[in-house]
């Protein structure tokens, strides 16, 4: 066995397989077709289901909907590819361990407790959707689109159930958590091209104009819903995944990519999964609002459930059901696996099957409870803006260090526990558009890249002031 052998089997053994705290050696890193497969499974999953109709909630017009999500999701792969995949590539850590050599362990601990929890709610959401499938052949009653608690007793062993499953998965690892995504993505992308097809059947769409007038010039939304016009798609579908690309979570993710080219991958997710899933999805809640069910909610001022097994049952039949099953599956499995990662930096000692157990357990926890699904749009909009400046700290040290005469990661060489410089930057920026948009009744998205740019620029100026003492 040669030197270099040895050394990678070593940091292998140290890093229970997963390198957590150590760069990725060259043995282990995947090509673009890995990627490919990931991003297409997790963006073509189980939020679909719940974002497409949530936008026809809340008003949009058919031009606000198709070009604004067209140009949101390219903002999102450039995103990717140019910030996260090319500082991933360079440094081949996770987000965590780069945060700990910039914040300091005590600081960046806050952090992976708030990353870890905030991806078990994300994930939860998720079960959640699985489950309003799982439920048809139980007749169990679905989740209304104002429900907080869970509705019954099936609801809560069906979660339980889902959760363990998804849990054990994202257990077995990187390698185990690509390879599912890679068997179900192509049965999920075609599950949601024919509950598209079906749904504009049922509509009785044989026209482009017909198609358009779906959602035409937009209307009023639905009780206890945001009005969405053409900058709320265009900056909500941009920062969806904020946390993960201008937020860095996804250094986790693309510290296997062989080169910083495989940040393009994400275009399978945002333009297969987040452009046709999110408007076939809204198609089949679109067929749901002509039933005398969605009728009597909306004569009652009601705003009709989400209910994405049924909604896909209805196209599709029983293959609709697996599919959002599978669909539920895919996004949690590595969302599940992000938010160990931020549980293993806190708790080193435990293997990171242990605390993605941990995390599962808490996402299904959070699945129980149907209000984070029924309102996704807020929750991902308040996730991106709460971690998302974090990501700047990497992003203006790693481009600008130089050109601003700081030290790179300053705490590892301090031996700081407690960088002053990243938090003064994240709790100033977080606090001025946080007030802003309370204050005017600003959507939170349309405060992330402000406060994002705001976080970046304040930690190189503290960082150049705070290092001279």
């Amino acid at each position: 066995m040669s030197q270099v052998s040895i050394e990678q089997s070593q940091i292998e053994e140290i890093a229970g397989g997963e390198f957590e705290r150590e760069p990725v050696p060259k043995s282990k890193l995947k090509g673009w077709k890995s990627f490919i497969g990931m991003y297409a499974g997790e963006h073509a999953a189980g939020t679909e289901f719940m974002i497409g109709p949530l936008f026809l909630t809340a008003g949009v017009s058919a031009f606000d909907l198709i070009v604004g999500l067209l140009i949101g999701n390219l903002l999102a792969v450039l995103s990717w590819r140019f910030l996260t995949a090319e500082i991933a590539v360079k440094n081949r850590l996770t987000l965590y361990f780069q945060l700990e050599k910039i914040c300091g362990k005590k600081l960046v601990t806050g952090y992976n407790l708030a990353n870890g929890i905030l991806f078990c709610f994300l994930a939860g959401s998720m079960i959640t959707v699985s489950a309003t499938a799982v439920g048809i052949p139980f007749n169990m009653p679905m989740p209304k689109l104002d429900d907080t608690l869970p509705n019954g007793m099936t609801w809560i062993i069906i979660v339980i159930a889902i959760g363990a499953v998804i849990s054990i998965i994202a257990a077995r690892g990187y390698d185990t958590v690509t390879k599912a995504a890679n068997w179900m993505s192509p049965f999920i992308v075609l599950a949601f091209v024919a509950c598209g097809i079906v749904a504009l059947s049922q509509l009785g769409v044989d026209s482009f104009s017909k198609f358009w007038a779906i959602w035409g010039e937009g209307g009023e939304p639905f009780p206890g819903q945001t009005k969405f016009t053409f900058w709320h798609v265009v900056i909500w579908s941009w920062f969806a995944n904020g946390a993960m690309h201008i937020g860095m979570s996804d250094l986790s993710v693309f510290r296997f990519a062989k080169e910083a080219k495989a940040g393009w991958a994400t275009a399978a997710g945002m333009y297969v999964g987040h452009y046709m899933a999110w408007i076939a999805a809204a198609l089949l809640y679109a067929v749901y609002l002509k039933s005398p069910e969605a009728l009597s909610f909306l004569d009652n001022g009601n705003a009709p459930p989400v209910a994405p097994g049924p909604m896909a049952y209805n196209a599709i039949g029983v293959f609709g059901i697996i599919a959002v099953v599978l669909a539920g599956w895919t996004t949690a499995n590595p969302t599940i696996y992000r938010a160990g990662l931020a549980f293993q930096a806190i708790l080193p000692k435990l293997s990171t099957a242990k605390v993605t157990i941990l995390a599962g357990a808490v996402a299904t926890i959070a699945g129980l409870f149907p209000a984070f699904a029924m309102k996704l749009l807020g929750f991902v909009a308040l996730y991106g803006f709460i971690l998302a400046p974090f990501g700047a700290i990497i992003v203006f040290e790693h481009f600008f260090h130089k050109k601003a005469g700081i030290i790179k990661n300053y705490a590892e060489k301090a031996n700081l526990s407690f960088n002053g410089s990243v938090f003064l930057a994240w709790a100033i920026s977080f606090g001025i558009f946080y007030f802003i948009s309370v204050q005017f009744n600003v959507f939170l998205s349309f405060v992330t890249l402000p406060a994002w740019i705001l976080c970046g620029v304040l930690f190189l100026f503290f960082s150049k002031y705070l290092q001279k003492k």
